[in-house]
């Protein structure tokens, strides 16, 4: 980032059209994310960051919640309750002689956590927006972009902290970015009512499926105005077919070359299996492993090599079954979860890809390659999940797995681009109040 002098800040208050006026009050280098721990949550935000050209000038803040025990039952609470009927039934277990810890585990800490961006700290919005009205005069205005349903109220706070301290010429921009896959139990993230605390929703297309017929049809009409959103897309909406992420033409030639020694050398074509783990709406188990190495097992001879991969969330039982059946085979590699994930290098080198409906966020990365994906289980998915996949399908990015493909042969489809098309209507966003990004 190139370095700028600052003008001499002029005496007395700015008014809110002086600020919006007054040339570098208008630029945007640095930005906040507020995450909730979930790789697929966070990663959407990091992708848009990427996508700005703000990489470089990016804070990770988290809302966590406390885990373990009679914990993993009370997700549907608000998380600021959610904390404080921890922190009494902890207490509570003190003072009978309980030893809670022999429980359930510990909370996960608040305090400073280690990651590959920065030091992760617990999400406060009061503290941000302190440290956003404190730093303007030096580093200008802060761009906030939140993935989540749990930092919902963080991320809508911290303007109204800023107005409630009477600074409310302060040049805060507020953007959501919410994440509706790869979350656990987490399945009603979108912010159901309120849009206008927001200054951008960017949201799946498919978070809309609720509001249509046969969504309707699928909800007791005592849970829609709880689970529907509450209206259609507003202008302030911008609606993506998938998932955003940060695997974008840079990342990939950047993973291109660090993986080069390791996969280059494979004997092609290189299919790649990514498999995730079965959520409320695509149930599967030991069932589906068993019916992906019967059709991989079809496959092996178009194949010259084949690199499997689980998630975090993969079952034992399901990941046992395929390192069983393919530990031996010498054409079959299986990433044990040791060592550097291979999982960019993949997105480069790979030239098909089967993954499991279960992801969003594996289905959108991949098919921003524009090369051949294979989705097995899909007939599985239901709710929007579904949509998702029929989505996919009338793009012609996907096709289903049946065990009887030439994976040399090949097909094309216009590559996903939601990730570039959401930072530009970011950019359009500001640009029509007179603000800019420094990159």
């Amino acid at each position: 980032m190139r370095p700028i002098r600052l003008p001499e800040p002029p005496i007395g208050r700015r008014s809110a059209a002086e600020v919006f006026e007054a040339g570098i009050y208008g630029i945007i280098k640095r930005v906040v994310v507020i995450g909730n721990g979930f790789s697929g949550a966070e990663n959407q935000c990091i992708g848009l960051v990427r996508a700005l050209g703000l990489s470089g000038c990016l804070t990770l803040y988290r809302v966590t919640r406390p885990r373990g025990g009679i914990n993993k039952w009370l997700h549907w609470l608000p998380v600021s309750l959610h904390k404080k009927l921890d922190y009494v039934i902890r207490q509570i277990c003190i003072y009978s002689g309980v030893q809670g810890e022999a429980r359930w585990s510990k909370v996960v800490p608040f305090a400073v956590e280690k990651t590959g961006l920065s030091s992760v700290i617990e999400a406060d919005a009061k503290q941000i927006a302190m440290m956003a009205r404190d730093t303007f005069e030096k580093e200008g205005p802060l761009l906030v972009i939140a993935s989540g349903r749990d930092t919902i109220s963080v991320a809508s706070s911290i303007k109204r902290c800023l107005i409630y301290k009477a600074i409310c010429m302060f040049p805060l921009k507020l953007f959501n970015c919410f994440d509706f896959v790869d979350l656990g139990d987490f399945t009603i993230q979108h912010p159901r009512s309120r849009l206008n605390r927001f200054d951008l929703v960017i949201t799946p297309q498919h978070d809309y499926y609720p509001l249509t017929p046969h969504g309707q049809r699928q909800i007791p009409w005592f849970l829609r105005r709880w689970i529907t959103p509450r209206r259609p897309p507003a202008r302030h909406v911008v609606l993506t077919v998938g998932a955003l992420h940060p695997a974008d033409s840079a990342a990939l030639r950047s993973a291109a070359s660090v993986w080069h020694d390791e996969l280059a050398p494979l004997a092609r074509p290189l299919l790649v299996v990514n498999i995730g783990g079965p959520t409320s709406s695509c149930q599967y188990g030991a069932d589906l492993a068993k019916q992906l190495i019967a059709m991989l097992q079809n496959v092996l001879w178009s194949c010259g090599s084949v690199r499997i991969s689980f998630s975090r969330r993969t079952p034992e039982k399901v990941s046992k079954i395929l390192l069983k059946e393919f530990s031996s085979n010498p054409k079959v590699y299986i990433w044990d979860g040791e060592g550097p994930n291979p999982h960019m290098g993949h997105l480069a080198w790979a030239d098909a890809f089967v993954i499991t409906a279960d992801s969003v966020s594996m289905l959108s990365e991949a098919c921003t390659t524009g090369k051949p994906v294979y989705v097995i289980g899909a007939e599985r998915c239901t709710w929007k999940f579904a949509d998702f996949q029929k989505s996919l399908r009338e793009r012609g990015a996907v096709c289903p797995f049946t065990g009887k493909e030439d994976i040399s042969e090949s097909w094309s489809y216009t590559p996903l681009n939601d990730t570039a098309e959401a930072a530009s209507q970011v950019m359009k966003a500001l640009a029509a109040q007179g603000w800019t990004i420094d990159a």
